[in-house]
Parts: C-alpha cells; sequence; structure tokens
C-alpha cells in the first residue's frame, strides 16, 4: 500500500506544533502502526531530517507507552493498542491524521510524545497499601469472593495508557482513577486504606487539571484493556462513603 500520514510537529513544548504529510510507499498489510511509522523514521533520519518522536516501549499491548490519535480516535478503529493495530485495518491511499493525546494535564513534550507524570502523582496520592505483605501468598490464602476477586482483577489490567482522557471531550482521567482505586478497594489489604485512598487520588486528578466526569462514555469505548464504565460508580461510591465517614 502507498499510505499519505499528516503527523503533528512539534520540535518542544513551547514551540508551536503543525500537522506535517509524508508519503509512505510499500506499506505491508502485516506491519504494526509503529513499524510503518519507524519505517517512515529511517528514511527521514536518512534524508537528514528529524524523525517522529513518539512514545513505545514493549510493543505488545501490555505497558501502557504508546498511544496517539489515529484519525481522531485514540489508538486508531480497532479498539487496542497503538503497537497493536496493524496497517490492515487501512486501505491503498488512505491518507492518515496522527496526533498527540489533547489535554491540558498531558502538555506535549515533542511531536507525539507526552507528558502523563500527572498519572504517576494520581498514584501517589493514594495507590498503595500498608499491609505488609511479605513474600506472594498462595492463592487461596486469603478468602475473597469470586466476584471481588473479578472485580479487582478487571481493573488491574488498566495500563494507564491515557486513552480514556484522550476520547473524553471533558479531559476527564475518572476511568484511570476509579481502576486504580477499585483495584485495591476490592481487596482485604486495601481496606485500611480506603477512605484515605479515594480522597487522596480524586483530589489528585482535579489538581493535575483534569475534567470531571458527566457519564459520557467515550472512555470505555477506546480503553484498550475494556476496563467497564461501572468502575466509575464505584470511585463515586467509596467517595461518597468517604467524605460521609465520620473518621475520614
Amino acid at each position: 500500500m502507498t499510505i499519505t500520514v499528516r503527523v503533528w510537529r512539534q520540535p518542544h513544548a513551547d514551540a508551536p506544533g503543525q500537522m506535517v504529510s509524508y508519503v509512505v510507499p510499500d506499506v505491508s498489510e502485516h506491519m504494526s502502526f509503529l513499524e510503518m511509522m519507524d519505517v517512515l523514521n529511517e528514511r527521514l533520519t536518512l534524508e537528514g531530517d528529524d524523525p517522529i518522536a513518539f512514545d513505545h516501549d514493549c510493543r505488545e499491548g501490555i505497558c501502557g507507552q504508546c498511544g496517539v490519535v489515529i484519525n481522531g480516535v485514540a489508538h486508531g478503529p480497532q479498539q487496542t493498542t497503538t503497537c497493536q493495530l496493524h496497517m490492515r485495518s487501512f486501505a491503498d491511499g488512505d491518507t492518515i491524521d496522527v496526533e498527540p493525546w489533547r489535554a491540558d494535564a498531558f502538555p506535549v513534550i515533542k511531536d507525539l510524545i507526552v507528558n502523563r507524570g500527572a498519572f504517576d502523582r494520581i498514584i501517589a496520592a493514594g495507590g498503595y497499601i500498608s499491609a505488609p505483605t511479605g513474600a506472594a501468598p498462595d492463592a487461596h490464602a486469603s478468602p475473597i469472593p469470586k466476584a471481588n476477586a473479578d472485580h479487582a482483577f478487571d481493573a488491574a489490567t488498566c495500563i494507564g495508557c491515557g486513552a480514556c482522557v484522550a476520547a473524553c471531550p471533558n479531559g476527564s482521567a475518572m476511568l484511570f482513577t476509579a481502576a486504580k482505586i477499585t483495584h485495591l478497594g476490592m481487596l482485604p489489604q486495601g481496606q485500611p486504606e480506603r477512605h484515605s485512598r479515594v480522597l487522596g487520588m480524586v483530589a489528585q486528578h482535579d489538581e493535575e487539571g483534569f475534567g470531571g466526569c458527566t457519564n459520557i462514555g467515550e472512555c470505555t469505548a477506546v480503553c484498550p484493556k475494556e476496563i467497564p464504565f461501572e468502575t466509575i460508580s464505584r470511585l463515586n461510591r467509596d467517595l461518597y462513603g468517604a467524605l460521609t465517614h465520620p473518621n475520614s
């Protein structure tokens, strides 16, 4: 295939950016999207141009490092990570727009790379437990209802890619925050900090400049790990409980 790629180029955070078009010939349908970007970057490097900066690491859909808006959709036309998107999702002659996550809390560093340190600070505000766990216990050592274990596991699959923020019209990170709160809140080890966790993490979420959740649901529609929307309801339930608890 021959693909035209329109990419957001921005040399640094304080510089203005613009969309720049590149024609990429001989694209195999079996290439991943990032492999196509690698081919383009190799050509730019040989021509003496600055290669396109984008985040990536494992390229197996588990690290959450990759993530761009492709044709207006976070991670592109398939509900997966950008690294797991393949060029067979496009057709010969297509023009593909590639942009970074767009959110005030995710400032652009260069080209398609944004600073997602806000997520780290949300986790630091409450994503931990004080219970001494020691070595890994046997799977049956702590009796946990299966429903709770399933909900905790579903929430723990969040990889922190930020697609939920990029898709939300309000730029909210509530699905990410809810996943981290639910993961620990459904397990016995997470109970001592249950109230302080939700209060601290939601406060940090707001302090970072993320928008509020208005239950639009675009976050779950693009989440590559399909974090369920009800996770946000669990956050709201925990938040109400923490605000009305006499010791909070």
